[in-house]
């Protein structure tokens, strides 16, 4: 894309309580882009698109969740979710963590997932949690990247984070202190 067209697009995140039909449509959409690009969270396979719905739809009913949009040109892009252990945790209150955080490939090279880390960050901080820690299967490499040049430190491994169409795929677990 040239540098003409980057200019004219606006970018924006935010954090939803709510989800509106355009922006469910806009969140399966995304998901199931993300997952045909290897990068679903999770997904191998795109479920049904009542799934995806309900996911998303559940996601903000649980108050320790926070969904983080990134939306280009008021189109949502890009999504993350930061979670906050529960009040029984005392021992890790003061740590957030980032569960998912994804770009559609349409929208990649914006900056979006960068600013998505930047309102996780914000958000941990407004709560006052003193960390923020991630997983990450190691075929991300480019989100491996974007986190460690955000200040995210590894300090260790799983050789057994997940399996893919029967091959083990190690993880990687990043902290920020805050």
């Amino acid at each position: 894309m040239n540098s003409l067209a980057k200019e004219n697009m606006n970018i924006a995140v935010e954090s939803l309580n709510k989800i509106s039909e355009t922006d469910l449509a806009d969140l399966c959409n995304i998901t199931e882009q993300a997952i045909r690009a290897g990068g679903g969270f999770g997904w191998l396979t795109i479920p049904p698109v009542e799934t995806l719905k309900k996911y998303w739809n559940g996601l903000i009913l649980i108050k320790s969740n926070i969904l983080i949009v990134g939306r280009l040109n008021g189109t949502i892009a890009g999504a993350s979710q930061i979670s906050f252990y529960p009040s029984n945790n005392e021992a890790q209150k003061n740590i957030s963590k980032i569960q998912s955080h994804f770009v559609a490939p349409w929208a990649r090279g914006y900056g979006l997932a960068k600013a998505m880390i930047d309102r996780a960050i914000e958000i941990s901080k407004e709560n006052n949690k003193k960390s923020i820690q991630l997983d990450i299967r190691e075929t991300q490499s480019a989100a491996i990247q974007l986190f460690e040049n955000k200040g995210f430190s590894k300090w260790g491994e799983n050789p057994s984070y997940a399996f893919i169409n029967g091959t083990r795929i190690k993880g990687y677990y990043y902290f920020k202190d805050l």
